[in-house]
C-alpha cells in the first residue's frame, strides 16, 4: 500500500467506497471537516470514473456547497481532472481563459478582446460550458455567428492555435463527466464546486490563468488554489456577468497570485473606472449589433471600452505591457488596426 492510499479515509464494513467522503462532509458543525488535497483528488477521481452513485454525488456536491470548498479541495479536484484530460504534451499556450458564466446584461464583448490578443501574437486557449443557466448568451453562440468553429478534439485545437492563436474547446470534450456535473445546476438549484473547479483546470498549463468570477469572496479561493497548483500567474476579477470581461464603468480589482523568486506572492491591484457614470444596459443582446461595431458601422461606447480594457488587462498580465496605461494604449491600437472585413463572408451567410 502506498503512503497516499494509507492516508485515505477508512471504509466501514459493507458500505460503499465513496461513503467516507459524504460522511466527512456531513457530520455536522462539530464533526465535519474539509478534505485534504489527497482525499479531494481521490474523491474526484472516483466521480470522474463513474464509481459514485447519483445520490452520493448530489449529497457530496451540496454538502460541499454548504461548507464552501477550500483551496486544498479545489487543488485536489483539479489534480484529478487534469490527470484524465489527456491534453497532448508539447501543445503550449500563453493564456488559459475560462468561459462558464454566459452574459445576460451586456453582449459578450470579450470575444473581440480574444481576437485582439490573438492578433497581438498571444496563443489563447478557451474552455467553457453553456446552457446550464437559462436566459444567458454564451461565447459559442457568438463564435458560431462570426464563423469561428469550436474545436471538439485536441488535434483541431492545436491546428487552430497554430493558424489563428485562438481555440475554444467545450468542457464536454476536455472532461466529459465534469460537463455533466455542471449541467446539474437546474436540478440541484444551486451552483456547486464544479463551477469554481472548471475555471481552474488549465489543461495546457498556460503560464497565465485568467479567471472571471461573480462573487468577490471567491477571489481568495482561486488565488489559493492557483498557488497550490503551482500556476505561474493567476489573475482573478469580478467580471461582468461572471465572465472574464471588464466592466469599464466600475473600478476593477485584480486579485493575483504569482510566482516570484522567493515563492508565491498574493496581491491586489486596481484599475480606475473609465467613465464618470454608468451606461444604461441595452434592451437586448444583439449579435448583429456586435458585428456592426466590429465593422465600424455602429459606435458603442460601452462595448468598445469593454473590449479594449479587457484586452489591456490580459496584455498586462501576460507581460506584454509594463503599465496599465501602456496596456490600454496597446489594446486601443489593436482595436483601431483590426481587420474590419474579417467576418464579412461568415456574417453574410448567416444573414
Amino acid at each position: 500500500m502506498s503512503d497516499e492510499q494509507a492516508s485515505l479515509p477508512e471504509t466501514k464494513p459493507g458500505e460503499h467506497p465513496f461513503a467516507p467522503y459524504v460522511r466527512i462532509l456531513g457530520r455536522g458543525k462539530r464533526g465535519s471537516r474539509s478534505l485534504n488535497r489527497v482525499e479531494a483528488r481521490h474523491a474526484m477521481g472516483m466521480i470522474l470514473a463513474g464509481e459514485v452513485e447519483d445520490v452520493q454525488l448530489g449529497a457530496f456536491l451540496m454538502l460541499m456547497r454548504v461548507k464552501e470548498e477550500s483551496p486544498e479541495e479545489l487543488a485536489g479536484f483539479v489534480d484529478a481532472v487534469r490527470a484524465q484530460a489527456n491534453a497532448p504534451e508539447g501543445l503550449t499556450v500563453d493564456i488559459d481563459w475560462s468561459s462558464y458564466a454566459g452574459k445576460r446584461r451586456h453582449a459578450p464583448w470579450f470575444f473581440f478582446s480574444l481576437l485582439l490578443l490573438a492578433e497581438a501574437g498571444l496563443r489563447v486557449f478557451v474552455h467553457g460550458a453553456e446552457g446550464h443557466t437559462p436566459e444567458r448568451i454564451y461565447l459559442t453562440t457568438v463564435m458560431e455567428a462570426f464563423g469561428f468553429p469550436v474545436a471538439h478534439d485536441w488535434e483541431t485545437a492545436a491546428r487552430q492555435l497554430d493558424e489563428t492563436n485562438l481555440s475554444y474547446m467545450h468542457l464536454r470534450d476536455v472532461a466529459p463527466r465534469l460537463a455533466e456535473m455542471i449541467e446539474l445546476r437546474p436540478i440541484l438549484g444551486l451552483r456547486s464546486p464544479v463551477h469554481s473547479l472548471s475555471r481552474l483546470i488549465n489543461p495546457l498549463s498556460a503560464p497565465v490563468v485568467m479567471q472571471g468570477i461573480f462573487h468577490p469572496p471567491y477571489a481568495g479561493l482561486h488565488q489559493g488554489a492557483g498557488e497550490l497548483l503551482g500556476y505561474e500567474r493567476v489573475a482573478v476579477i469580478r467580471g461582468e456577468g461572471g465572465e472574464i470581461e471588464r466592466n469599464p464603468d466600475n473600478v476593477m480589482k485584480v486579485f493575483r497570485a504569482r510566482r516570484d523568486v522567493d515563492g508565491f506572492v498574493t496581491e491586489e491591484d486596481s484599475w480606475s473606472a473609465l467613465f464618470p457614470q454608468r451606461h444604461v444596459k441595452p434592451e437586448k443582446i444583439d449579435v448583429t449589433d456586435m458585428a456592426r461595431v466590429w465593422r465600424g458601422d455602429l459606435s458603442d461606447e460601452y462595448g468598445e471600452a469593454a473590449v479594449i480594457s479587457t484586452a489591456a488587462l490580459a496584455l498586462y498580465e501576460a507581460g506584454r505591457a509594463e503599465s496599465q496605461d501602456a496596456a490600454l494604449a496597446r489594446a486601443e491600437a489593436l482595436w483601431n488596426e483590426r481587420d474590419r472585413q474579417k467576418f464579412d463572408s461568415a456574417l453574410a451567410v448567416r444573414g
